[in-house]
């Protein structure tokens, strides 16, 4: 059962009772629901508040009024859009301190991630964005035959379905349905359930700014529940396209279930990212970068360096290099970083003590002979003697977790970072421009960062991966021409 409700609508930071429940947004009105479900701060293991989950009847309404609100919103003038966009920035910009707590609160995440980066970064992508809904345009090509003429329109698709994940909520929930919006086109976005609030707040800021009830309904529901509600909103007539953040496995069930039903998917997905350090590297710049981009928020990116692969003439001193980094970044005496979920540590634990019951080194770092079963947080570790035949070869560890390997060549690295199924980003360290670019148009990869962490994302530059990373682009020009299709008009003299 759902009724109508303003619990959650008010700005009080994150620091809510147990009690209070986050509502679901439905055509522009705050829903509240019988069923809820307990939302977890991974800091203390404590529940900080719930959430409304979504029932059949819920998404069958959300869908209903993106649909209802389609017509009229397809047909706004780009000023108007561009102009929500714009309040929408000014809005979060304002409330940067109340949903960088809800960031912290809900994911572990530090200030420097939640307030220093997802939030400025997410302010700049709508600002980016507007900017660009003016310079959408068809075009008038010129036919064969004499005396016939053509226009290509360029028009939305009707309602999308963003899914996107709870580890860079601001960045990710709000681009999933930002470059639709400014198309054209009604949206719903379905919130995963570690940051249920962080998602009610995108709405919150989108209402704030003026867009109109329909055009943006939000969705939360139960672990449970997600593949009954997650097919229904797929396999609906009026949802036309869907865009998914989050791991391959989930987003080869997400395509498979969008193929069935005819629907064109764009998907960013898992990384398994190589950090590549040449011969002629800073060494301190390089240790630096490839400790953040290992590292940050945990290695709960789907950027963050999973393999570090150094040249053997620096091998050594680049090890001591990268020690010291990673204990002046991430100290021993203080708090062990946070992940969202027991399960992330479990997961980094057992990938680590496959390895070195393989033959595996650590390099930097110990672990635990058995860490407790509701712990959430985890040191930094560097694995190095990583082969093929361990698990940790492969798998996306998701964690703060990353394999050190040693090679002869420039070629050989390449071929050691093209050896995954991943191909989402890459880092290469040099002091030749040169040198750089040939190794970087080497890698199968979306980015190639020369001289920065592999963790790198920013309005202006298009977002996506290869292989099993996923295909289509967020971002830039590129992230507004996924949500729209082109119309051929022809006619004769």
């Amino acid at each position: 059962m759902s009724t109508n409700g303003t619990n959650g609508s008010n700005h009080d930071g994150a620091n809510g009772a147990s009690e209070k429940i986050i509502p679901l947004q439905i055509n522009g009105k705050e829903v509240k629901t019988s069923t809820t479900f307990d939302v977890v701060d991974p800091s203390t293991g404590k529940v900080i508040w719930k959430s409304a989950s979504a029932s059949k009847e819920d998404a069958m309404n959300a869908i209903e009024a993106a649909q209802a609100a389609f017509p009229a919103w397809s047909k706004t003038k780009p000023a108007k859009r561009r102009n929500i966009l714009l309040k929408a920035a000014e809005i979060l910009q304002s409330r940067v301190e109340e949903l960088g707590g809800y960031m912290m609160t809900e994911t572990g995440s530090q200030t420097a991630f939640a307030t220093g980066f997802n939030i400025p970064t997410s302010v700049e992508m709508l600002k980016d964005i507007a900017g660009r809904i003016v310079t959408i345009a068809g075009s008038v090509p010129v036919c064969g035959e004499e005396g016939t003429n053509a226009i290509v329109y360029k028009e939305p698709y009707g309602v999308v379905l963003g899914i996107a994940p709870w580890n860079a909520p601001y960045i990710l929930g709000f681009r999933a349905v930002a470059y639709a919006l400014a198309t054209g086109n009604t949206t719903i976005l379905k919130a995963p359930e570690f940051s249920p609030r962080c998602y009610w707040a995108i709405g919150s800021v989108f209402q704030e700014a003026g867009l109109p009830a329909g055009c943006l309904n939000v969705l939360a529901h139960r672990p449970q529940d997600a593949a009954e509600i997650t097919t229904l909103l797929i396999e609906h007539p009026s949802v036309k396209k869907i865009n998914f953040t989050g791991s391959t496995h989930v987003g080869g069930i997400i395509a498979a279930a969008a193929g069935k039903a005819l629907k064109p998917v764009l998907m960013e997905l898992g990384g398994k990212a190589s950090a590549i350090v040449l011969a002629d590297a800073d060494l301190q710049k390089a240790a630096t970068q490839c400790a953040l981009g290992a590292f940050f928020h945990s290695g709960q990116v789907c950027m963050a360096t999973e393999r570090i692969i150094v040249h053997s003439s620096i091998a050594d001193a680049f090890a001591t290099h990268l020690s010291k980094a990673i204990a002046n970044i991430f100290p021993a005496s203080g708090p062990a970083p946070v992940l969202v979920s027991p399960a992330g540590v479990k997961k980094n634990h057992a990938l680590v003590s496959d390895a070195l019951a393989k033959g595996a080194h650590l390099a930097v770092g110990s672990l635990p002979d058995a860490p407790s079963p509701s712990s959430t947080r985890m040191r930094p570790l560097v694995v190095s003697h990583v082969t093929p035949a361990m698990d940790l070869y492969r798998t996306e560890s998701f964690g703060p977790t990353v394999s050190l390997f040693v090679v002869d060549s420039d070629a050989e690295a390449v071929v050691l970072a093209n050896d995954t199924e991943y191909g989402l980003t890459c880092a290469v360290f040099t002091e030749d421009l040169r040198r750089g670019l040939e190794v970087a148009r080497g890698v199968e990869s979306g980015a190639v960062h020369i001289n920065s962490m592999t963790i790198h994302d920013e309005p202006a530059l298009p977002h996506g991966g290869v292989k099993m990373s996923g295909f289509g682009r967020f971002n830039a020009a590129q992230g507004l021409e996924e949500f729209l299709r082109s119309k051929t008009v022809t006619w004769r003299d």
